[in-house]
């Protein structure tokens, strides 16, 4: 099983690079897919600030909350719309990330101005893990093997399903508050999903060398950092969850 997996972020796994790629022309590169890795962030920042904005000028709520929907169900159709239609990453991976940002400024800048300072520390926390990992990734530090990779995917798929299971059980009035509060099982849940959040990077990392590797098509570049996107949003919204139970404590 650990063979037909190579990470738990459904936007990048082994199967991709499972057909022949014979004749396919220029071919993916590891400079290629940080450059549009690149692009993504600024997308995704240009659109954050567009938001936000919009938030300061009104300091209303209500403001921004088109912005929000539109940006998490947008970006929830057009990130299913990429995982199955990969060719389709050059344009789509863009479109997310817009739509990303539309969300994540909205949320960011109403939570400013209960938590001052709490998005800037969230941008931080989320490069710098982003940076130490790549670097430790590099200088082979943490080594993807098959039991670190099911492990990072089974503790994934347990996050995922709580996260449902919560969402499910909560049009019937159940609700973890020891979880989702600001106490001590609140902080700790919230530091273990945080520390997976940011494995499924070095995950990620290893999916796009091996998409390198693979000499898989150009438009992986693509694909490639919208993946390392899908996982980046993740971990910043989960540092920026975090961030707030420590300040509600």
């Amino acid at each position: 099983m650990a063979q037909l997996m190579k990470t738990s972020n459904p936007a990048l796994n082994s199967q991709v690079f499972r057909r022949e790629y014979s004749g396919v022309g220029d071919t993916m590169t590891l400079e290629g897919t940080v450059n549009k890795t690149g692009i993504l962030l600024l997308c995704t920042m240009a659109t954050a600030a567009w938001a936000w904005h919009a938030f300061m000028q009104t300091r209303s709520a209500a403001t921004v909350l088109p912005y929000l929907w539109i940006g998490l169900i947008g970006g929830f159709v057009v990130a299913l719309v990429v995982t199955f239609k990969k060719t389709w990453a050059p344009v789509g991976a863009p479109v997310y990330a817009l739509l990303e940002g539309l969300a994540l400024g909205s949320i960011s800048s109403v939570l400013e101005l209960r938590f001052p300072g709490i998005a800037i520390e969230s941008v931080a926390l989320t490069f710098g893990t982003l940076l130490v990992l790549l670097l430790v990734y590099r200088t082979g530090i943490i080594r993807v093997t098959d039991k670190f990779r099911l492990g990072v995917i089974a503790a994934t798929g347990g996050i995922a399903l709580f996260y449902l299971a919560e969402i499910a059980l909560g049009f019937f009035g159940i609700h973890f508050n020891s979880i989702n509060g600001s106490g001590i099982v609140g902080i700790g849940f919230s530091v273990f999903v945080v520390i997976i959040a940011a494995l499924n990077l070095v995950l990620d990392f290893d999916f796009v060398e091996s998409g390198v590797t693979a000499g898989a098509p150009k438009y992986m570049e693509w694909y490639g950092a919208f993946g390392l996107m899908v996982t980046l949003v993740w971990l910043y919204l989960e540092i920026f969850r975090l961030l707030t139970k420590t300040r509600s404590n």
